[in-house]
C-alpha cells in the first residue's frame, strides 16, 4: 500500500488556468507539473531556460520533492531537466521553476500549460557526518566509473 502525506500547493494569483500537480496514472510515481509562462519560451538546440510553475508548495519536514525529466519530451525532442533532478527542500516556500535545457537538434517551443517535468515526494534521512582516519574496507574498496562492467554477470552476495 502506498503511504499518503500530504502535500500544500499555493497557486500565484492569476494562474488558475494552470494545472495543479496531477498523477497521470493510478501507479504513477511522480505528478506532472505544467508551465505558467505568459509568452512562448522557445528553446533553440543547446539552449536552456527557466520555466515558471506559478506553484509553491510546503512539504512535510523530513521530505523532499525531486523534479525530473518527462520521458517523452526527452525522446520525442531531447528536451531535459538540466539540474536533474532538481530537490526541493522542506523549508523552500518560493516558486517552483524548472530548468530546462534542449539537447535536440530543433528548436523546442514550451506554452503555457504544457506538461513539462514530473515532481516526486520522498522521504529523506538526516545524517549524523563523522570524521574518521580511515573509512572501513570493502571488497571493491575505490574502484568506481564503470568499473563493474557491461556485461550482466551479478554478484549475488
Amino acid at each position: 500500500m502506498t503511504r499518503r502525506v500530504e502535500l500544500l500547493v499555493e497557486r500565484l494569483p492569476g494562474n488558475e488556468d494552470v494545472a495543479l500537480p496531477a498523477y497521470g496514472s493510478l501507479q504513477a510515481a511522480c505528478a506532472d507539473l505544467s508551465a505558467a509562462n505568459v509568452d512562448e519560451i522557445v528553446l533553440a538546440p543547446g539552449r536552456r531556460a527557466l520555466v515558471p510553475t506559478a506553484l509553491k508548495i510546503a512539504l512535510p519536514p523530513g521530505h523532499e520533492a525531486q523534479i525530473r525529466p518527462r520521458s517523452g519530451l526527452a525522446l520525442k525532442h531531447g528536451v531535459t531537466v538540466l539540474n536533474s533532478p532538481g530537490t526541493i527542500d522542506a523549508d523552500y516556500r518560493g516558486e517552483i521553476g524548472v530548468v530546462l535545457i534542449n539537447l535536440g537538434a530543433d528548436a523546442f517551443t514550451v506554452t503555457r500549460g504544457m506538461r513539462i517535468a514530473q515532481m516526486i515526494v520522498a522521504p529523506v534521512a538526516r545524517v549524523a557526518i563523522n570524521e574518521v582516519a580511515a573509512l572501513p574496507s570493502t571488497e571493491r574498496g575505490d574502484d568506481g566509473f564503470g568499473s563493474t562492467g557491461l556485461d550482466t554477470k551479478v554478484n549475488s552476495d
